[in-house]
């Protein structure tokens, strides 16, 4: 049976991280362990965290990253493993760290990339492998995302489509409501990424595609990881993997402009354009006037310093503009 590292990054929310952790010690799949990386967080993650493992599980580490990047204590097999970046390396860094770790085990076959703010089924994984090992060209699979506190409603079955002339990706599934049938096919056909909070990676595209790029710190990582990999690997969907997603417990992501917090807008409008430049620099034109309107809107609804924070990232051409976050915004 495949082994597989399933790695969760906490940021100041060990009440998710918890309850996540608590679900997955349910798995029916019998060959995981799991690995959660702590991104210098201060709301006493890491005692509340250290006190929970040692109350639940029976084989519990805690590393630096230094310790954990090179692999560990040799010969020791913990069930859960807690490593301490001692700062916010963002949604790649954070999960970097424990893609190092656990292809320095040497053993591990998948790594399965999961949002702290979620909750999944018995069953989840198994699925998963099980997709996943029906074609050997598969790189990435995703599960059905439900929401967390509506669960028949879907946030995306497995992926979605990133529109290149827009900026902006979508969700295959978004705003529906489960049903049991599903068009996989479809559904595998459509994307051109996979979902974020869940997705399962095999050793092959790691070692081939490289690590999460971690210059987005927040947004499109998932999607840069697709690109780079396209011709390589196939993306693929697990409809009977089911994970709930809180969706935005930590930095206050929401479709909504007016309820967008100042970081998830930030990062949101930069990265599109840091994408585009990098990929597709031929839809900058259109993808700047996207985002030109996104800025009439912001000033419709009174929102002037997201107003000012687009118009310096409009007229910025640098990929790295993070001095662009206010003082009185904590970089998450």
């Amino acid at each position: 049976m495949s082994r597989v590292v399933i790695l969760l990054v906490n940021w100041n929310g060990w009440r998710d991280t918890v309850e996540c952790l608590e679900s997955l010690l349910l798995l029916e799949y019998p060959n995981f362990r799991i690995v959660v990386c702590d991104n210098g967080s201060n709301d006493d993650s890491l005692h509340q965290i250290r006190s929970w493992a040692n109350s639940h599980v029976e084989r519990f580490a805690e590393y630096q990253r230094s310790d954990a990047e090179s692999g560990g204590l040799q010969g020791a097999d913990p069930v859960l493993t807690l490593i301490r970046n001692n700062e916010n390396l963002g949604f790649a860094g954070g999960n970097n760290v424990g893609l190092r770790y656990a292809m320095a085990l040497g053993d591990v076959e998948y790594c399965w990339l999961l949002n702290n703010d979620t909750v999944v089924e018995t069953d989840a994984l198994t699925h998963l492998v099980e997709r996943m090992q029906q074609h050997q060209n598969i790189g990435v699979c995703g599960s059905t995302i439900r929401l967390y506190h509506d669960r028949m409603r879907v946030q995306a079955l497995g992926g979605g489509h990133y529109c290149r002339w827009i900026g902006l990706p979508w969700h295959y599934g978004r705003f529906s409501t489960w049903g049991k049938t599903i068009n996989k096919k479809r559904a595998e056909a459509w994307m051109n990424y996979v979902e974020g909070a869940s997705m399962l990676v095999s050793r092959q595209f790691l070692e081939k595609i490289g690590l999460l790029c971690e210059d987005y710190f927040l947004y499109f990582e998932e999607t840069d990881w697709a690109i780079r990999a396209e011709d390589f690997f196939q993306l693929a969907y697990a409809p009977l993997s089911f994970v709930y997603h809180k969706v935005g417990g930590s930095i206050g992501t929401s479709s909504n402009p007016a309820k967008k917090t100042y970081v998830c807008d930030y990062y949101n409008i930069r990265n599109r354009l840091l994408f585009t430049r990098r990929f597709y620099p031929a839809a900058l034109p259109t993808v700047w006037l996207v985002i030109f309107g996104a800025l009439l809107l912001r000033l419709c609804i009174g929102k002037w310093d997201r107003a000012m924070m687009i118009i310096r990232l409009l007229f910025n051409s640098s990929d790295q503009p993070n001095d662009m976050l206010p003082e009185y915004v904590a970089k998450p």
